[in-house]
């Protein structure tokens, strides 16, 4: 059945058709919010609230042929969400640390710079850009239409982006 079909059921209330519609992206869906939160668990969390949040707000959808655009725009927003409430936490002091953890690690040694690390650098838009850029291989239209910004801003925050990576390398000695 095609995507117009579906959201209109959808819409309509059919949860069946939400399902399958829900199930094509699904996987997507986890990588994106995987990307954000770096953890299995809170990307699968991002994704049952990601479920829920398109279920209750399809009637919202006013162009079926953007659905995985809308659908990502919602995951993009419960991660960010996730890592705004990940920040309130006060992490334990490093004095009450398990000794134990502490003399076990009695070589320094050095770790390697990775990509992620170096995305994390990155603000919020600029890590969004890049990775609906680079990981999921939209367009610079697409990217304006899910992060509701004017495509001069997108590729402006994708450059602006790239160059911070590109500094971040040559800080770390790395070609």
């Amino acid at each position: 059945m095609d995507i117009h079909k579906l959201v209109k059921k959808a819409q309509k209330g059919s949860d069946r058709a939400f399902l399958e519609l829900f199930q094509q992206h699904e996987e997507a869906i986890y990588r994106m919010a995987y990307m954000y939160v770096k953890n299995k668990d809170d990307a699968l969390d991002i994704v049952q609230d990601t479920a829920y949040q398109a279920f209750k707000s399809i009637d919202s959808l006013r162009e079926p042929q953007y659905f995985k655009t809308w659908i990502l725009r919602i995951t993009i927003n419960r991660a960010l969400y996730t890592l705004k409430q990940r920040n309130k936490i006060i992490p334990f002091p490093p004095e009450y640390a398990d000794q134990q953890v502490e003399s076990s690690c009695e070589e320094d040694i050095p770790l390697a710079v990775t990509l992620q690390e170096l995305l994390d650098e990155l603000d919020a838009h600029e890590k969004s850009v890049i990775l609906l850029k680079f990981y999921q291989g939209y367009t610079f239209q697409a990217i304006s239409d899910i992060l509701e910004m004017p495509l001069s801003s997108a590729k402006t925050i994708l450059y602006r982006g790239l160059s911070k990576l590109r500094k971040s390398l040559k800080r770390g000695e790395i070609s």
